[in-house]
């Protein structure tokens, strides 16, 4: 899942969200770090269209390394470090 094109992007998103403040600038509404980056703006950053951002949004949301919320009519997202740990520790132990 991590290895492939796809993948690669997801790891990306990950990487930028751990210090949303250093890849994007700041957003209209909500705060980049309490609230998250908008899709838009990861989607912009990927550089494709939004439908394809949220396919990879919406994995790592459904896996739980991604919190979602809602501001305004746009959706924000941001790492969950406890669950990341989580998972982190589950493939130390060799899961």
């Amino acid at each position: 899942m991590l290895r492939s094109p796809a993948g690669e992007r997801r790891l990306a998103i990950l990487e930028w969200l751990k210090d949303p403040a250093r890849h994007f600038p700041p957003q209209r509404h909500g705060d980049l770090v309490e609230d998250g980056v908008s899709a838009d703006a990861l989607a912009a950053k990927l550089g494709v269209r939004r439908a394809v951002a949220d396919t990879h949004l919406t994995l790592l949301a459904d896996l739980g390394l991604l919190r979602a919320k809602r501001i305004r009519r746009r959706t924000h997202y941001r790492r969950d470090e406890m669950r990341i740990a989580e998972v982190a520790r589950m493939f130390e132990k060799g899961w």
